[in-house]
């Protein structure tokens, strides 16, 4: 089901779970897509709706270990790329790998610049907006801000867990 990384780029894409097959730019996203919920329906879905295909870079489990803290992700990136491939809204999903102080812009440019992409999409509130902003210039792509679904994070999922136990 996993192929090795066609495009050759820097060591973050260590391979593609699922590849789309159809020659249009592309709308790329990228996130730890942990406990999917919701949110993460509703932002993808309004992607897709928008007539282009959809690729989702997923942050390997390193990556998000680093950022989120010990406990996280609740999910393999192998299981969070099998779930989102499984969305009729995603054309393709790749794992993003790579030391995790790499999270500038600079090397998500050059990671996306290979596949060509029309935009660059994310939710309203993203802590990494102006970076990804700057990267879809880079690309000479557009930046697409997004609402967020108000109360449906996999933070706040977790939350209502462990409350409730």
């Amino acid at each position: 089901m996993t192929n090795p990384d066609p495009l050759r780029v820097p060591a973050l894409v260590s391979q593609w779970f699922s590849r789309p097959h159809t020659a249009s730019a592309p709308v790329v996203v990228t996130g730890a897509f942990d406990v999917l919920h919701v949110g993460h329906a509703r932002f993808l879905t309004a992607i897709r709706d928008r007539g282009l295909p959809l690729l989702v870079g997923v942050e390997d489990d390193t990556r998000v270990r680093s950022w989120k803290g010990p406990e996280r992700p609740v999910n393999p990136d192998i299981e969070r790329a099998e779930m989102l491939a499984s969305l009729r809204c995603v054309d393709g999903v790749f794992i993003i790998s790579g030391p995790p102080e790499t999270a500038d812009w600079e090397p998500y440019t050059e990671l996306l610049r290979p596949m060509g992409p029309a935009a660059l999409a994310f939710t309203a509130g993203d802590p990494y907006t102006d970076g990804k902003r700057r990267g879809a210039a880079a690309l000479g792509a557009e930046a697409w801000e997004l609402p967020l679904t108000e109360g449906r994070s996999t933070s706040a999922a977790l939350g209502r867990l462990a409350r409730s136990l």
